[in-house]
């Protein structure tokens, strides 16, 4: 059982040997200029651009191939760019970024699952309420809770009003994948302040790699070796992992995890609005409805916690 998240900013913690999480360099310090608004809604346009790849990726490779191949080519990328410090780090360092790896790649393979069975949106809705419940829970003010039941409202009408129509089975699983989501935004913001810049998300990926590889081996078999599978699968890899995962681990960085959990409400609204300027997917009116009411829970949110912070900011000048 884990404590309650505190509703401050994260402040960066020492690593087993002493050291303090070093500032962002080169291409990670750009993506920080972003800001953490900016990273997490960056993060979810290029999650949901490879949600939809990895999609027509499934005749190919089957769900779990595509998770294994999406994990193990995200770790290569990472490690290679990373290059992670394996020594010098606690044994409180080593189980974090374990359990992180383990949540990732539960994560992935519960919400693959879940598309397998059901279509994508209804599953996006339903995984994202984990995050919502996270919001509720971790959070110490009762405005909150507003913000959260206001995005839950749009989630649920993203979803058509109801999920009795849906696989049980596919719900399961997507709900699975919900709850290891909000493990996920735990866990990542304990190993960004265990490890400096994105060291700690690429052991995760490899531990989660690492677990997953049997059971990709098992249900795709050589099919995980055909050079077109590999190529689209190692597009899904950096569209929904490696870049969306380092988003949003520097995000929590400077986010607290109430508002970002809530800030994940985006997530389907994000796939409507590229379902309709990609795909020529019409929105219906309750769709439309949905949409805004998952952004003004979103504007709420980051607008309460800017309220909170400034006077914070402010303080020592008095």
């Amino acid at each position: 059982m884990t404590a309650p998240l505190s509703t401050t900013t994260p402040t960066p913690t020492t690593s087993g040997d002493g050291r303090r999480p070093s500032a962002p360099r080169g291409p990670l310090r750009s993506l920080g200029s972003l800001g953490p608004v900016g990273l997490v809604l960056a993060g979810g346009v290029s999650v949901q651009f490879g949600g939809a790849l990895a999609v027509t990726l499934m005749p190919r490779a089957g769900a779990l191939g595509v998770v294994a191949l999406r994990l193990l080519a995200a770790a290569v990328v990472l490690l290679l760019v990373c290059r992670p410090r394996l020594r010098g780090h606690s044994r409180a360092d080593w189980g974090t970024v374990i359990v992180f790896g383990v949540t990732m790649g539960a994560m992935n393979g519960l919400f693959y699952e879940a598309v397998a069975r059901i279509p994508l949106g209804p599953a996006v809705t339903l995984e994202v309420l984990g995050p919502l419940a996270l919001s509720v829970v971790a959070s110490r003010r009762a405005i909150n809770a507003l913000w959260a039941g206001l995005a839950l409202a749009g989630v649920f009408l993203l979803g058509g009003g109801g999920f009795g129509n849906l696989d049980p089975t596919g719900v399961g699983f997507a709900l699975g994948a919900g709850t290891m989501w909000a493990a996920y935004i735990v866990f990542s913001a304990r190993t960004g302040r265990r490890f400096p810049q994105a060291d700690g998300l690429a052991l995760a990926m490899a531990v989660a790699a690492l677990l997953f590889l049997p059971l990709g081996i098992a249900g795709a078999g050589s099919r995980l070796l055909n050079p077109t599978t590999v190529a689209l699968g190692s597009a899904v890899a950096l569209l929904s992992s490696v870049l969306p995962y380092t988003l949003e681990l520097l995000a929590l960085r400077r986010l607290p995890a109430p508002t970002f959990a809530i800030l994940m409400s985006l997530e389907p609204a994000i796939a409507a609005t590229a379902g309709f300027l990609i795909l020529g997917q019409s929105l219906t009116p309750t769709e439309a409805a949905a949409i805004t009411l998952v952004i003004a829970a979103t504007i709420g949110a980051v607008r309460t916690q800017t309220a909170r912070t400034k006077p914070a900011l402010r303080a020592p000048e008095a």
